[in-house]
């Protein structure tokens, strides 16, 4: 499973003025991914603390089928179109994990 996985970071800077609603539509859009798609093995949004109106996302699919049917959810089209004029930059970068044999372990720990 591990050599066919997506992982990404999602690097956003939020415009002045849409944070509170940015945090709260990336938070819904992870916990409806990971809750009702299976092939969505992580969607976890995450604020830089030195900087708020940064934001990164790590982002974990099974395969590419699986991330290409997470972009055609209700819930991510909703997202997408409901945050666009919140964010300023949106940067992703496609990661290669070092240790994904570790990964089911990482999960199960927590």
């Amino acid at each position: 499973m591990t050599n066919e996985l997506i992982t990404r970071i999602a690097e956003i800077e939020v415009n002045e003025g849409y944070l509170e609603e940015y945090l709260a539509a990336a938070h819904n859009v992870g916990t409806k991914s990971v809750e009702s798609e299976p092939g969505v093995i992580c969607i976890f949004p995450m604020q830089v603390k030195e900087s708020p109106n940064t934001i990164r996302i790590l982002e974990i699919y099974r395969n590419e089928e699986a991330y290409q049917a997470h972009l055609q959810t209700p819930h991510f089209l909703e997202y997408k179109q409901g945050t666009l004029h919140m964010v300023k930059s949106l940067q992703l970068v496609a990661m290669e994990p070092l240790a994904s044999e570790a990964m089911p372990l990482i999960f199960k720990k927590y």
